[in-house]
């Protein structure tokens, strides 16, 4: 189903609707999820149990005995129809200590190689952006980022390494991100944070949300060891900043 806005509705089984704003990943579609998220936050729908940001949708889930989904398509309809955009006057940035150290940055030669640029002029081109968090997923806390400069894309490694420490700051293809836990992986790890991004002993365990900024900080590996170990303690914060 499909409203005259261009916006798809779609059954996902018999508990779960997906509301598709676009085929492509960008900040508008992105926007517009934020909207519809903070609608049914500001005025939820009677039988919603949760809803979920994804690139270019949101997936609703849904108590069917309290709402059919033919009821709650009519009703995200009438919502998205007169949707405004999200207020884009502040951002939310979440200041993320990096050390790029060879330590930790144990493709940085790759990314080298293939951009052409020294060590220094890739830790400056990536540390010199707020990142997007379009989605978390993957594992919980991985944040999904855009707005990786197109001089530093590097190809996922030919062979994904079976475990990657968690904090591994890496770049997969268009995109870079955080190892929220050790898992297996394929990007080119070009850093690590002393940061605990993900932590379920935290009232809230994953750090950010969707729809807000992460800007890496560079720090020495000096640096690193004191974070970290504020950080292990749980009594590190990571400096937040609203513009």
């Amino acid at each position: 189903m499909e409203n005259k806005n261009g916006i798809r509705f779609l059954y996902c089984g018999d508990t779960a609707v997906s509301v598709e704003f676009g085929n492509e990943i960008n900040a508008e579609i992105n926007n517009k999820i934020k909207s519809l998220s903070m609608d049914l936050a500001s005025s939820p729908i009677k039988g919603i149990i949760e809803y979920i940001p994804a690139y270019r949708s949101l997936l609703i889930n849904y108590d069917p005995g309290l709402i059919s989904g033919e009821s709650l398509i009519k009703k995200l309809k009438k919502r998205t129809a007169s949707l405004k955009s999200a207020a884009r006057d502040k951002k939310t940035v979440f200041l993320i200590p990096v050390c790029y150290d060879d330590e930790f940055a144990l493709d940085i030669g790759n990314v080298c190689s293939h951009s052409g640029l020294s060590k220094d002029e890739i830790i400056k081109i990536h540390s010199g952006t707020d990142y997007l968090i379009y989605m978390l997923g993957f594992l919980p806390g991985f944040p999904y980022l855009g707005g990786l400069d197109e001089r530093i894309f590097t190809p996922r490694l030919e062979t994904p390494r079976t475990i990657i420490p968690a904090g591994s700051v890496g770049i997969g293809g268009k995109q870079t991100g955080i190892y929220p836990l050790a898992s297996p992986g394929g990007w080119q790890l070009i850093g690590k944070t002393p940061v605990k991004t993900y932590d379920p002993e935290r009232e809230a365990p994953i750090l950010f949300s969707a729809g807000d900024y992460i800007r890496f900080c560079p720090v020495s590996k000096t640096d690193f060891e004191l974070i970290k170990k504020d950080a292990d303690a749980g009594s590190y914060s990571c400096e937040i900043i609203k513009e």
